[in-house]
């Protein structure tokens, strides 16, 4: 079984639905509506974002957070994660009355006990929501450049994407990135190649959450790859949302051949009724990769993590050995 690493995936959204029925009972919550069969129950993007929030509520105090995040890097260490970035939302923090102080070292908590336990290293990108709004974005980026907590290394954008200008995020951006914060933003998953294009003209990110829809624009996709800009490719979460119809229509393999920088990512793993492992499976599968080159796409993803050096390379020696 390949080593893993996983760069995209929100961690309010990786609460499994049994941790979230744990929560409902906690808070006296009826999950009936969202959950069915030990499964989260949704059909298009807006109730799928009505679900995540209905169970983001329910994650409400310091004990929470930190309970949710050591769950979910627990769990991937279990699959062989040697490596872990989440995104943090202060928007979630706030609604649910904590600070986005107190929230972040709850989360980083539960990192920390996961580590403890397993030996997996994690990191947090803190993000700004689309359909939050812009002031609350240039907050988060605030947030972010001033928090001082070791693990928050990043900073992002993500959300509802036919939600606001990515112009208008250039200025959260700039303080992200002079607090030298690492920097990616979601596009080309419900914005076309168009979004992917804005972002790289007026972001100049290293990274880009999904970035798929690059595939419409083949100079693009040409411009991607001579960046080096690294794709946080999510297959099973594009064909849940009808992003592609099938595994065979996905462009994973076509931006591979191309020569774009991709990696496998679980974005919301249980909405999507997936989990990084299966992601793996998935490229095994339809996607026709060998353990070689799955091995190859987690170095893609340690070496473009936001970590500093001496991490980084004791993450690739773990990967080469093999070694968790």
């Amino acid at each position: 079984m390949p080593l893993k690493a996983e760069l995209h995936c929100h961690i309010e959204g990786a609460a499994a639905p049994e941790l979230v029925i744990r929560q409902a009972q906690k808070y006296g919550k009826d999950v009936s509506p969202y959950i069915q069969n030990g499964s989260f129950v949704w059909h298009d993007f807006t109730s799928f974002l009505k679900a995540y929030d209905f169970a983001a509520d329910l994650f409400r105090t310091e004990d929470d957070y930190a309970r949710l995040s050591e769950y979910y890097l627990t769990s991937l260490a279990r699959d062989g994660a040697i490596y872990s970035e989440i995104f943090t939302s202060p928007d979630h923090a706030t609604k649910a009355g904590l600070s986005p102080q107190a929230y972040t070292d709850a989360l980083g908590e539960g990192m920390a006990r996961a580590k403890a336990k397993t030996g997996i290293e994690g990191r947090m990108i803190v993000t700004g929501v689309r359909h939050v709004g812009l002031e609350s974005i240039e907050a988060a980026a605030r947030f972010a450049a001033r928090c001082g907590h070791p693990l928050v290394t990043g900073f992002g954008v993500a959300g509802d994407e036919r939600n606001g200008d990515i112009e208008d995020y250039v200025r959260a951006f700039e303080i992200a990135r002079e607090a030298g914060l690492g920097i990616t933003i979601h596009a080309g998953e419900f914005g076309g190649w168009e979004s992917v294009q804005a972002a790289l003209d007026h972001i100049r990110p290293s990274r880009i959450g999904h970035g798929v829809r690059a595939i419409e624009n083949p100079d693009l996709v040409k411009r991607i790859a001579a960046e080096g800009v690294v794709l946080e490719c999510c297959p099973g979460s594009n064909i849940a949302l009808k992003v592609f119809d099938s595994y065979a229509e996905h462009p994973f393999p076509a931006l591979l051949a191309t020569g774009c920088k991709v990696t496998l990512n679980s974005d919301d793993p249980p909405y999507f009724w997936t989990t990084l492992k299966h992601e793996y499976d998935i490229a095994a599968e339809h996607f026709g990769m060998s353990d070689k080159d799955l091995t190859a796409v987690t170095r893609t993803a340690i070496e473009a993590a936001f970590v500093d050096r001496k991490t980084k390379a004791q993450l690739l020696a773990r990967l080469n050995t093999g070694h968790r």
